[in-house]
């Protein structure tokens, strides 16, 4: 019987706060808005456990645990591709080259190499740069010993000299020749030790820059004895010293290669897909052909004909589309990205102005030139790469050698000719040079 009553109670009680109560009309609870609630309730429990799997509805998904902003849509791994024969032969023979420890030399000798149209127009410079100024001891030898002495000092001098120009090599490729050149001590210029000929014309945004560039490295390295090479061009000049120059370069054991990525139309945008497989427009790169490299990557260099061929007949001017590929601007930079990216620093040691975005760098007149501009260029340690990209973003790089933030430039340009007295006057007087 108390079963019954309870029972009772329980199923009134229960109606009371479905349905309401005629007599308390302030306990009413609607019935549909507790059904929808339920129904939602349901609905965002389904959608958090069991999310969309397919990338189009989930790259920004409201449900997403990790919010709508750090959502990674999951692509599928790509398979990597074999290779063809010529890539399996390219990295045999490179991962060779690299892997041989390089040959010891009595004097590692760092080998100009001036890529010009015309005569050096700043020889008298490089002669003072290359040339060893007279040290105290042998001043004090010339002032203050008897007159047989003085000859003694003057010999230890040129054979100061002598020992400098044995630790330089200077090539210069002059429109279609070639010149291994020497400097004269006593004189402020430079002769001719061997000549070639019968090149090809080097024009500008061709590859046969590259070409000239290759056969400028060809013809160093037939000296075992050059261990660095640096490209310059006629408008380009010293900025340090010949001492700080030569330990800089040689107490490293990197390449000073110019190497950043431009997503812009100035970059990536002169990407043809006819480099495929090799070059994917992931590995194409750009930067400035003044390079600054070791031997080993100079022999690399020579070595390469898969990537070589592969920019000389997919990277010119007037190409497909109407685009314009220039292969000095991005041959070794995608090279040496691709195949020893550790090996090389990222910047070139020859400073360029690019600030004003022009087909061309800044030049500078003999109105430009002071001592705190040559001050300014050689104290910069980080290298700006003006991108052309929508957003115009400069990439910064760090100028860091063994782990300490040093210097970038060893040389600049482009400087017009009738700058030189006036750079000879600041060079003469300064710490710098």
């Amino acid at each position: 019987m108390k079963e019954e009553l309870a029972w009772t109670k329980f199923l009134r009680n229960l109606l009371i706060m479905v349905v309401g109560s005629r007599n308390r009309p302030q306990l009413r609870r609607p019935t549909w808005i507790i059904v929808l609630i339920s129904i939602v309730c349901v609905f965002l429990v389904a959608a958090y456990i069991y999310p969309p799997q397919t990338p189009k509805h989930s790259a920004c998904y409201f449900f997403s645990s990790q919010g709508c902003g750090t959502t990674r849509v999951e692509v599928p791994k790509a398979v990597a591709r074999e290779l063809t024969d010529r890539e399996l032969e390219s990295r045999v023979v490179i991962n060779e080259i690299l892997n041989v420890d390089p040959a010891k030399t009595r004097i590692p000798k760092v080998a100009f190499l001036f890529l010009t149209p015309g005569s050096l127009p700043f020889e008298k410079l490089w002669h003072m740069f290359f040339k060893v100024k007279q040290s105290c001891s042998t001043k004090f030898a010339l002032e203050n010993q008897p007159n047989s002495l003085p000859m003694v000092a003057i010999f230890l001098k040129h054979y100061a000299m002598a020992m400098r120009a044995n630790s330089v090599s200077i090539y210069m490729h002059r429109g279609k020749n070639l010149y291994m050149l020497a400097p004269i001590l006593l004189a402020e210029k430079f002769i001719v030790n061997r000549y070639g000929f019968n090149f090809v014309q080097v024009g500008w945004g061709k590859f046969s820059m590259v070409e000239a560039e290759r056969r400028l490295l060809a013809n160093a390295l037939l000296d075992p004895d050059n261990q660095h090479f640096v490209l310059l061009s006629d408008s380009c000049i010293p900025v340090r010293k010949f001492d700080f120059m030569y330990n800089y370069l040689l107490l490293t054991n990197v390449s000073f290669v110019d190497c950043y990525v431009d997503a812009g139309p100035h970059g990536n945008g002169r990407y043809i897909e006819r480099m495929l497989p090799e070059v994917e427009m992931k590995d194409f790169r750009k930067g400035s052909q003044w390079f600054s490299m070791k031997r080993q990557h100079a022999i690399i260099v020579m070595a390469d004909s898969l990537y070589f061929t592969k920019f000389k007949h997919h990277c010119r001017p007037n190409m497909e589309g109407g685009k314009n590929c220039y292969a000095d601007e991005h041959y070794l930079p995608t090279f040496f990205s691709m195949r020893d990216p550790g090996g090389i620093a990222n910047w070139s040691v020859t400073y360029v102005d690019w600030s004003e975005r022009k087909w061309h760098p800044r030049s500078f007149k003999a109105r430009d030139i002071s001592h705190q501009l040559i001050r300014k260029i050689a104290s910069i340690d980080q290298s700006p790469h003006y991108t052309s990209d929508i957003k115009r973003s400069v990439v910064i790089t760090p100028c860091i050698l063994n782990n300490l933030k040093r210097p970038c430039y060893l040389f600049a340009r482009k400087f017009f000719p009738e700058t030189q007295d006036k750079l000879i006057q600041i060079f003469s007087n300064s710490t710098l040079f």
